[in-house]
C-alpha cells in the first residue's frame, strides 16, 4: 500500500522535526479533515502521537497515554510501509515509549522526561534513528528499560 503525500504533510513532519507537535497538529489535521481513505486515517494516526508528545512534553501523561494509544491503534493496518514511511519501526519505538509511561505512571513523567529528552520525526536513513536511552537510571524506583523514541523515517 503506498500513496504520494503532499507537501504539507513533509510540513507536518518538520514540524515534528523542530519540535513544533502543535503546529504539526494543525498542519496534519488540515489534510486529515480533507482525506478520503486510506490517507484519512494514516494523518490522524501521526497527528495524535504528535499530539500525545506536546501533552508528554508539558507533562501531561494522561493525555499523552490516550493519544499516544489512539494514534498507534489508527497505524496499525499500515504496516509496514506507506507512502514510503518506515510506519514498522514508528510503531515499534512509539509502543516502547508507550510501555515505559504506563509503567513509570503519572508521578515519574517529569523523571522519564529528563532522561529522554523530546523525540525528534526523522526521514532518511537508518542511520538517523534515535539512539537508545536508557530509562531509571537516575532513579531507582524506576526499572531501567532501554528506549527509542519513535521516528518517521523513509522506508529503504
Amino acid at each position: 500500500m503506498s500513496a504520494a503525500l503532499p507537501d504539507e504533510f513533509w510540513r507536518g513532519v518538520e514540524q515534528f522535526n523542530q519540535r513544533e507537535f502543535y503546529a504539526c497538529h494543525d498542519t496534519l489535521e488540515a489534510l486529515w479533515m480533507e482525506a478520503a481513505e486510506p490517507e484519512k486515517k494514516f494523518y490522524q494516526g501521526i497527528l495524535q502521537v504528535a499530539v500525545a508528545l506536546y501533552h508528554l512534553s508539558n507533562q501531561n501523561w494522561r493525555g499523552a497515554v490516550i493519544l499516544m494509544g489512539e494514534g498507534m491503534n489508527r497505524l496499525r493496518g499500515y504496516q509496514p510501509t506507506y507512502a514510503d514511511i518506515d510506519i514498522e519501526s514508528f510503531l515499534t519505538q512509539t509502543v516502547q515509549l508507550f510501555n515505559t509511561l504506563q509503567q513509570t505512571g503519572p508521578d515519574q513523567v517529569t523523571i522519564v522526561m529528563q532522561q529522554l529528552g523530546l523525540p525528534s520525526v526523522q526521514t532518511g536513513s537508518v542511520e538517523n534513528r534515535s539512539s537508545n536511552v536508557s530509562v531509571g537510571e537516575n532513579d531507582p524506583n524506576l526499572e531501567s528499560t532501554h528506549l527509542a523514541f519513535p521516528t518517521l523515517q523513509m522506508s529503504t
